[in-house]
């Protein structure tokens, strides 16, 4: 018999399942592309149990197998999402003509693959590197999720002078908002340059763990998010996520 814990909405349900987001889930409910038990269900409502097994008909697998993940390497001056005080998002950079020529993921180019793109992940519009922009709820909890442990790494141009104790404090210490930070790891690649590999990411939180310890941020660039490196992909550049490639 089932208990009460089993019994979940068939929308989360395939969100823990890792099938599609919640909010794409609702869709393929609609659409009437979800099977329970081989049963076709319409109702966003619908409740199951763990044991019961879903499945997607062929629109709901085909629209899966269509959405495509973008790495970007954002220049300064974009903003992540929504364009704000007229500069400019950065999803307006995915065009034909800024396809990096050596993307080595065998996807050719559709206007369909820059609608319901969304950033996986901010990045500030003075900071650059690699941006992730995606069409895949999945993709998008598993790097900004609440309990996302993908690691973020970035290289930081700093001035001024780090208060003693400041390295050991940045790596394990500090705290924003009132809430302590979890353990990051800094070390210093030269006297003016820091690496940082965070698992979290409050809003301008490296500047601001920065300031905490003396130091200015003069230059922020992100080079890897999970197993994916920004590489030899070009400023302004970006390419398709490769079928191999997984952040985690």
């Amino acid at each position: 018999m089932n208990n009460d814990n089993d019994i979940m909405r068939l929308a989360k349900r395939m969100a823990h399942l890792g099938i599609c987001s919640r909010r794409e889930a609702d869709g393929y409910i609609v659409k009437g592309w979800v099977k329970v038990n081989g049963e076709v269900i319409t109702e966003k409502g619908h409740k199951v149990t763990e044991s019961d097994k879903i499945t997607l008909n062929h629109q709901g697998q085909q629209q899966q197998s269509n959405r495509v993940t973008i790495i970007l390497n954002k220049p300064v001056g974009y903003v992540s999402a929504q364009p704000e005080k007229g500069y400019k998002a950065a999803a307006e950079l995915i065009t034909p003509q800024n396809h990096w020529q050596e993307d080595k993921s065998n996807i050719r180019y559709s206007d369909q693959h820059k609608y319901g793109l969304a950033p996986a992940g901010r990045l500030d519009i003075d900071s650059v590197g690699l941006l992730v922009l995606t069409q895949d709820g999945v993709v998008a909890k598993q790097l900004i999720g609440e309990n996302s442990g993908i690691e973020k790494e970035y290289l930081v141009r700093v001035r001024g002078t780090m208060v003693p104790n400041g390295l050991s404090l940045l790596n394990h210490g500090l705290s924003l908002d009132g809430e302590k930070l979890r353990p990051a790891k800094v070390t210093i690649q030269n006297e003016d340059q820091l690496r940082f590999i965070l698992k979290q990411g409050k809003k301008r939180q490296i500047r601001r763990m920065c300031e905490l310890v003396g130091l200015h941020v003069i230059g922020l660039k992100r080079i890897r998010m999970g197993n994916v490196r920004l590489g030899e992909l070009p400023p302004g550049k970006w390419r398709y996520l490769r079928e191999n490639e997984k952040f985690g």
